[in-house]
């Protein structure tokens, strides 16, 4: 099947927001618009159709992404849709990973809430062109001015509207565009009819003054557009959109528009914005990875004839084919039927079917070019983060950086009959999700889940049952404490056993340093020289290393940012194994980290309280009782709905039944956030107390 539009006009998007900021509306709309849903989905009836998974649509809020295509003044534009909620940030991650620009959805009357902070702080990691949509502008208390200054204030200095409100809150009527100088407003009974008028006479002083500050913005980014600006000559509509388009794929200037997408208003100038300003895949710099032959940097150029390469952006479960992995393809073409080479895991995979996804149909499609976004199914060893490429012609993408999950939760099926689908169960959401992480604690065998929160791991508790079918009984919450070490050690690991016939044989010394890069987690080196070890014995030594980790030697917790180095040994030519070989690795792996003055680390989570002002002194009182430390308090807003932002770094553990006390604290006027900082080390006294505990 032959290319259907060229690459200059797809547009690979994700409707990034605050939890509530009215984001699946919007896409709701959009689709709508383009005309693949015919009746809009209501979020607040529970049957918007992005939101495909049961929860999410009891919840209300967005929990996976799901990717979908459709079509505007003739662009294919691929959507994915992103959660809002901060137990789910690496979704945004991975979403983010593999777009080409985003449209930022802001609330009309809160502005830029923390979590807008971190999705944003996500999108400039990642370097994503974006422009903004103040939405629900139609909400009582909303303030199109406010908000963007907000914007301007935590966010960017680059923000420039390029449309203002016709009339606020309940009279909203439309925008006018600062562009063409028209106003717009939406008739019909889904605002499908957009109508092009004059400006209102009591808004034109206001739009020409909004105009000169949009067009000066847009003119720095070009000199001859300067020249013609400070010489006060005109510049055309097609020049200046030329310009901003430049700008907005160099990050330089952020477009902002408004509208309401509940009341059908403003959402088609966003397509045609996301049409006119976001880039294609070949606006975009080459993809970069590694040969995994010989190490060096490989480009891939968005181009089909290119060789094959895609990333795996995330593996879900489908009701109706089973598992399917998201990719994205940044080179080349892949045909049904063919094999390519999963370059992470070094192994083949044969493509089956590949699925185009609408939020909850599929269109079976026999070939997917560079820039497209779609879905196989029947991957066998593919999971999120992985490369897929051609196999004469290797490249491993840079990988996905997930964060450690914070929070620890005990498990046990409720009959033995559970016991099985558990295990089942487990292992299939974890391979969906990188940050859900199981393990069995070695001391008191019970099977332990960690997560990013406790919604994260309500909604997977949740899920086993809606899907596996399984009865679980569950325990309280616990902090995902870690255990590392602060000096150098070395240690013997020695396991001989020899009583008639063959022995078991395996003998290795450790050094073990503080891991300084802690982005590089866990490393293991070998300075074996001579063969004192033969070759073939040095990976189960890792492996025992590795397993001795998810139980540290304090309190049995797992260990992170270690340095290991095996540098001698000896072994026997009939007795020695690989498995006397591991587990003289974990020996000498525990005992090294004893001598090296191990310590206990816990989760330190950024916090931010909003609260009326006579209500600071009781919530900063109570955050320093809880160990936290304030960082910054600044003020928001106007007048009665001016209120303090109190922003600390608090350790999780004590943070526990917190918006319980915050509510009666404030008189439930105040809201917080909170998301994972670092892992920091626990003071000894408190350290004894956890140890004692376990």
């Amino acid at each position: 099947m032959p290319r259907q539009y060229p690459i200059e006009k797809y547009r690979n998007i994700g409707i990034i927001a605050h939890i509530d900021a009215g984001k699946t509306t919007v896409t709701e709309r959009i689709l709508f618009y383009t005309g693949i849903t015919h009746k809009i989905g209501e979020v607040h009836e529970g049957e918007a159709t992005m939101d495909w998974m049961e929860q999410e649509r009891e919840r209300g809020i967005t929990i996976t992404s799901a990717a979908t295509t459709c079509f505007w003044k003739d662009h294919q534009i691929n959507i994915i849709d992103t959660p809002g909620h901060v137990d789910f940030t690496v979704e945004v991650e991975r979403s983010l990973r593999v777009l080409d620009g985003g449209v930022v959805v802001f609330d009309g009357k809160e502005g830029v809430e923390p979590q807008s902070e971190t999705v944003w702080r996500q999108a400039e990691k990642y370097n994503v062109p974006r422009m903004c949509f103040i939405n629900k502008i139609d909400k009582e208390g909303a303030d199109f001015y406010v908000a963007l200054e907000s914007i301007w204030n935590r966010l960017t200095p680059h923000a420039v509207a390029i449309q203002l409100p016709i009339g606020e809150r309940g009279d909203f009527q439309g925008v006018v565009d600062l562009m063409t100088m028209k106003a717009m407003t939406f008739a019909g009974d889904k605002g499908e009819q957009v109508i092009e008028g004059e400006i209102p006479a009591d808004m034109l002083d206001k739009a020409k003054e909004w105009r000169e500050k949009m067009v000066e913005k847009i003119s720095e980014q070009d000199d001859t557009l300067t020249e013609k600006f400070l010489n006060g000559e005109e510049i055309a509509v097609a020049d200046l959109k030329r310009v901003l388009r430049q700008a907005v794929i160099h990050t330089k200037v952020i477009p902002v528009m408004t509208g309401t997408a509940l009341r059908n208003k403003g959402v088609q100038l966003v397509l045609d914005a996301v049409v006119d300003y976001l880039p294609s895949p070949a606006d975009i710099p080459p993809v970069k990875g590694v040969d995994p032959d010989n190490g060096n940097e490989v480009e891939r150029k968005a181009l089909d004839e290119e060789p094959f390469s895609a990333l795996a952006f995330k593996v879900a479960t489908d009701p109706f084919v089973g598992q399917v992995t998201f990719f994205r393809v940044y080179s080349g073409a892949i045909k049904a039927g063919s094999y390519v080479l999963n370059s992470t895991k070094g192994e083949r995979e044969r493509i089956g079917r590949i699925l185009r996804m609408h939020a909850n149909h599929r269109e079976e499609i026999d070939e997917l070019y560079a820039g497209g976004i779609g879905a196989l199914v029947g991957m066998k060893f593919t999971t999120t983060g992985d490369t897929l490429c051609d196999p004469d012609k290797p490249v491993i993408l840079e990988n996905i950086t997930f964060p450690e999950p914070v929070i620890d939760i005990a498990i046990e099926p409720k009959t033995k009959a559970d016991q099985e689908k558990m295990g089942i169960a487990l292992k299939k959401l974890s391979e969906e999700d990188p940050t859900f992480r199981v393990r069995t604690d070695e001391e008191t065998g019970q099977t332990i889940m960690s997560g990013m929160g406790e919604l994260h791991l309500d909604i997977i508790i949740d899920r086993m049952k809606r899907e596996f079918h399984v009865e679980a009984n569950i325990g309280q919450p616990q902090v995902a404490y870690r255990e590392t070490i602060k000096q150098e050690a070395q240690a013997e690991g020695k396991y001989i056993k020899q009583s008639g016939g063959r022995g078991q044989y395996g003998h290795c010394w450790l050094r073990v340093a503080p891991q300084e890069d802690k982005t590089k987690g866990f490393e293991f080196e070998n300075e074996i020289k001579g063969g004192v070890i033969p070759q073939e014995f040095i990976p189960p030594i890792e492996k025992g290393v590795r397993e001795a980790m998810s139980n540290g030697v304090l309190a049995g917790y797992p260990v992170v940012d270690v340095k290991a180095t095996l540098y001698d040994g000896s072994y026997h030519d009939v007795d020695s194994s690989e498995a006397a070989f591991k587990i003289a690795g974990s020996m000498a792996f525990k005992e090294a980290c004893r001598r090296a003055n191990p310590i206990l680390l816990e989760p330190i989570m950024k916090v931010a309280v909003i609260t009326p002002e006579n209500f600071m002194g009781d919530v900063v009182g109570d955050l320093n009782a809880r160990r936290g430390m304030i960082k910054e308090i600044t003020d928001r807003g106007e007048g009665n709905a001016r209120v303090k932002v109190i922003d600390a770094e608090v350790p999780l553990a004590t943070m526990f039944g917190y918006a319980t006390q915050m509510r009666s604290m404030t008189q439930g006027r105040a809201s917080y956030s909170m998301e994972f900082g670092h892992y920091a080390e626990v003071s000894k006294n408190i350290a004894e107390s956890i140890i004692s505990k376990k």
